[in-house]
């Protein structure tokens, strides 16, 4: 029996038809849409729902997530304060409800809205003395460990840097605490791993969060036992997030020994891009710059991956029908980025590959990029996979760190103008998933409380409500390859829809982060009803 939806102020996306009032569905896909007179007498003896007048849009995929660590993430202490000081007492709290010798763990902090600026080893010594502590920044590219921890990871003051990271250290030589970029890893590889059950079960709780958010589904950027979590929750039809997942870099060889290439899986489940970073983050300044940062004129970041390198391993993807996702933040990074890809270009059509259109190759943040290369993710047919929230985030970061240079930072509207797909996310637990948070930055390019000012930050690169739309719907259904499925509202298509409280389109932009869901539908499904 057919459902139908009516008395309602659709936004279809569907080019030819973008509003509608009703819509009816069979089985897991809308069948028709158009006015209530015409599809109620159509399907006369289909089950109704009255929307009351409320508006409907797509469902909304959130194209850049760590699922795992953000469902994780919810057990950890929320780091994320305006002081130091703070910070410290929410340790000192969790610790001293922790045995002792277990790990205390959070995330969040941000030395850059810290008046103390970083903290060190010492001060996590004193708020936890009997416990070894690790404490994930904001970024995800940097950690903070109290000597304890250290210790454990066989981590001394003679301890070299790893090749792409690098240990804090005082003017005298000695460990401050702080570890950036694959330096983490030499703590983290000792921190008890969390079982696939463990997993499952924190994905569970996450997943009815983010349903309640507003999101249909996600990007994920997690580890491998991440993929392995999912798999055993869709098999068990507890998987109602569709979740395109991403391929770690280092696992490059095992997947294409089985065979494993983008596109493979179902609408729910399916493998996406093979992800690899070629820099760090703005915070740390381990961003791959072209020039130095504007604070630190001896640094110019951390390049992990160049042009040969990536064109190498590049191809190797390519031969196995994998496509690529690329982290790249700094403009140097994105540069290398942009010149492997063109060679991959002329690459992929000189070879009998296996996929018979070119693959969907994304970079992964885009935060900066020199004026020279503004165009050329459009001309390579890249999708540019940005994160709207983090401009809200590091507004003042990128004045004080790239100075002039932030013209071009989470540039979103010079992409979209020079052609290259958008594809919107939050790249949680970094920032909030809710997506509202993400629309709203990137039509008003302003915080919450309003600032910095009525016409926003850099303000030319806003987009208009519709066209970030776009970025949450149509971009990601594109990235994954589903466009003819996923991301509008049309007959043919996935039945995935919101109801809203608010009218996006009509109401105050500095609305758009109140909006919520009062009904979330997957599938044809209600999987969330307030």
């Amino acid at each position: 029996m057919a459902y139908v939806i009516h008395n309602a102020q659709i936004h279809t996306l569907q080019p030819g038809r973008p509003e509608a009032t009703a819509l009816a569905i069979e089985g897991d896909e809308i069948c028709a849409i158009g006015s209530d007179a015409n599809i109620l007498h159509e399907f006369p003896d289909a089950q109704a729902y009255n929307a009351e007048g409320r508006v409907i849009i797509p469902g909304l995929t959130d194209a850049h997530i760590h699922l795992e660590q953000y469902a994780l993430g919810q057990r950890k202490i929320d780091c994320e304060t305006p002081t130091r000081r703070e910070c410290l007492e929410r340790v000192a709290e969790r610790a001293r409800q922790a045995p002792p010798g277990t790990w205390v763990l959070g995330h969040g902090w941000n030395q850059n809205n810290w008046p103390e600026g970083f903290g060190d080893s010492y001060d996590l010594d004193r708020v936890a003395p009997h416990n070894p502590v690790y404490l994930t920044a904001k970024s995800l590219h940097a950690g903070w460990a109290n000597n304890k921890a250290l210790r454990l990871a066989g981590i001394k003051a003679k301890t070299k840097d790893p090749q792409g990271g690098r240990l804090g250290r005082n003017p005298d030589g000695s460990l401050n605490g702080i570890l950036f970029e694959s330096a983490m890893n030499l703590v983290e590889n000792k921190i008890p791993q969390t079982t696939t059950p463990q997993v499952e079960q924190a994905i569970l709780h996450a997943q009815s969060l983010l349903l309640q958010m507003g999101l249909t589904g996600v990007h994920d950027f997690d580890s491998g036992q991440c993929f392995l979590a999912l798999q055993h929750l869709h098999k068990s039809d507890l998987l109602q997030l569709r979740v395109t997942k991403s391929i770690p870099w280092e696992d490059l060889s095992s997947v294409t020994r089985l065979g494993l290439r983008t596109g493979m899986g179902d609408s729910m489940l399916r493998i996406g891009s093979l992800k690899g970073f070629a820099d760090g983050a703005l915070g740390p300044h381990t961003a791959a710059m072209l020039a130095p940062y504007e604070d630190d004129p001896h640094n110019t970041g951390i390049l992990m991956l160049s042009t040969a390198e990536l064109y190498k391993y590049g191809r190797m993807a390519v031969d196995a029908g994998l496509s690529l996702a690329i982290h790249a933040i700094g403009d140097h990074a994105v540069r290398e980025v942009l010149q492997a890809f063109s060679q991959l270009r002329s690459y992929e059509t000189s070879q009998p590959l296996p996929n018979k259109a070119p693959l969907r190759h994304r970079i992964e943040h885009l935060q900066v990029i020199h004026p020279d290369d503004r165009a050329r993710l459009a001309e390579s047919g890249l999708i540019a996979s940005m994160q709207p929230i983090h401009a809200i985030s590091d507004m003042d970061m990128a004045n004080k760190y790239w100075g002039k240079r932030a013209a071009l930072s989470y540039a979103w509207r010079t992409q979209h103008e020079r052609g290259a797909v958008l594809a919107f996310g939050s790249d949680a637990p970094v920032d909030s998933p809710n997506p509202f948070l993400g629309l709203h930055a990137a039509v008003t390019r302003r915080r919450v409380d309003g600032s910095p000012g009525e016409q926003g930050w850099y303000p030319e690169q806003r987009l208009s409500v519709e066209e970030a739309l776009h970025g949450f719907t149509t971009g990601p259904a594109y990235a994954t390859g589903l466009e003819d499925c996923l991301g509008r509202l049309a007959p043919g298509y996935l039945a995935d829809l919101l109801v809203l409280d608010t009218d996006i389109f009509h109401c105050d932009p500095m609305q758009i982060k109140e909006t919520r869901p009062v009904a979330t539908m997957v599938g044809g499904a209600w999987v969330w009803q307030e």
